[in-house]
C-alpha cells in the first residue's frame, strides 16, 4: 500500500516536529522489508510512539487505537485516514484480532506494543503472551523496534510532552510463526531489550561526550 497525500504531508510536518523537538533519529529503519506483511513489535513508553516508529517510514504503518478516541467524529475521521482502527481495551477484542492478521495477511506494515500498555518506569515490561497469536495466525515477518527517550518526553501521568532526545532503533526481519507461543515471546522480547540497552548505551556515549574532562 502506499502512502496517501495526506500521510505524506503530515509525514513531513511529523519529521519537522520531531527533528526540533526530541533531536529525534532511527537506526536501522532500512530493515523494514519493502513489500508484503510486516508486524512491527515495539517497546510502548508515550503517546508519541506511533509517530516516532512511522516517521522515518517509506510505507504507511496501522496501528490500534482505543475505541473511545473514534467517538469524537472529526478526530475518528482523521486517525480513520492514518490507518488506526479501533479496540477495546481489556475486553478480549476478538474483532480487533481479526482485524490485525486481516491487515498483516493484505501486506500491510503494522504497529504493535507487545506490552500491553505504557511503561511505568521507562523500562520495558515483559511481553503479553497475545503477540504470539498474531504471529503465528499471520505468518508474517516481525520486526522488533526499541524505543527510547520517549518516556522522558512524555511520562505516564502527565498532560503534555516536553522536549527530550528520543531514539528508535530497527532490528532485523524475524520468522517465529513456526515456534510455540513461548517461545515466540522469549525470542521477541530479547531482541526487544537488546536492541533497547544498545540505545542506553549510545545515549549513556552522549552523556559521558558533553561531561566535562
Amino acid at each position: 500500500m502506499e502512502r496517501s497525500f495526506l500521510w505524506k504531508n503530515l509525514q513531513v510536518i511529523a519529521r519537522i516536529g520531531t527533528t526540533l523537538l526530541f533531536d529525534f533519529k532511527t537506526y536501522g529503519h532500512e530493515n523494514v522489508p519493502e513489500t508484503g506483511g510486516v508486524l512491527l513489535a515495539a517497546n510502548h513508553q508515550s503517546y508519541l510512539d506511533p509517530v516516532l516508529v512511522s516517521v522515518h517510514l517509506h510505507r504507511p504503518v496501522s496501528f490500534l487505537a482505543k475505541s473511545d478516541l473514534f467517538e469524537n467524529p472529526y478526530f475518528g475521521w482523521l486517525i480513520r485516514s492514518l490507518h488506526a482502527f479501533p479496540v477495546r481495551l481489556g475486553e478480549g477484542d476478538v474483532g480487533a484480532v481479526r482485524e490485525i492478521i486481516r491487515r498483516l495477511n493484505e501486506g500491510h506494515v503494522l504497529n504493535m506494543y507487545p506490552e500491553g500498555s505504557r511503561t511505568e518506569t521507562g523500562e520495558i515490561a515483559p511481553l503479553e503472551k497475545g503477540i504470539a497469536l498474531v504471529i503465528r495466525k499471520s505468518g508474517v515477518p516481525v520486526v522488533p523496534v526499541a524505543i527510547d527517550g520517549s518516556f522522558e518526553a512524555w511520562p505516564k501521568g502527565k498532560k503534555i510532552f516536553h522536549p527530550h532526545p528520543i531514539r528508535v532503533k530497527y532490528g532485523k526481519p524475524m520468522r517465529l510463526e513456526g515456534l510455540k507461543g513461548d517461545e515466540i515471546v522469549r525470542r521477541l522480547e530479547a531482541e526487544m531489550r537488546k536492541l533497547f540497552e544498545e540505545l542506553r548505551e549510545m545515549r549513556n556515549d552522549r552523556q559521558d561526550a558533553k561531561t566535562p574532562g
